[in-house]
């Protein structure tokens, strides 16, 4: 099982983070947080050179669906899209939920779950790339 996903855009990193926030809503998710790393590191005084978005994401419905089989779950969500610049790229990704919550709990519907959110934010990504 492949623990994460990274796709490769031709986009700018403000232009693929943009385009992501928009294609959240679209899909049925929202954005509850974006962090620039970047930003935050910096006026901290810490030198970070690379452009890093970090947005928190979440499907209310499947959310209320994780939580009921397992509460514990809670500590996993919400979800976790990264849109960053890597050796003069942008890249997407994500940790894959089925394989975060198939290590993290044995309630067998959340596989079920895990997959559908994956396939949802995986097509999210390649919208946004």
């Amino acid at each position: 099982m492949t623990m994460k996903t990274i796709l490769t855009s031709t986009k700018s990193v403000d232009q693929a983070a943009a385009d992501f926030t928009e294609v959240v809503t679209r899909n049925g998710f929202g954005v509850l947080h974006t962090y620039d790393l970047k930003a935050t590191l910096n006026g901290k005084g810490i030198p970070f050179e690379h452009e890093l978005r970090i947005f928190e994401i979440c499907n209310p419905m499947r959310a209320s669906e994780v939580l009921s089989a397992d509460m514990e779950m809670n500590m996993a969500l919400p979800c976790r899209v990264s849109v960053y610049e890597q050796d003069g790229q942008t890249k997407i990704g994500m940790i894959n939920p089925s394989a975060m919550l198939s290590m993290l709990s044995d309630a067998p519907e959340l596989g079920t779950i895990a997959e559908q959110v994956e396939s949802s934010i995986l097509t999210m990504m390649q919208e946004a790339k």
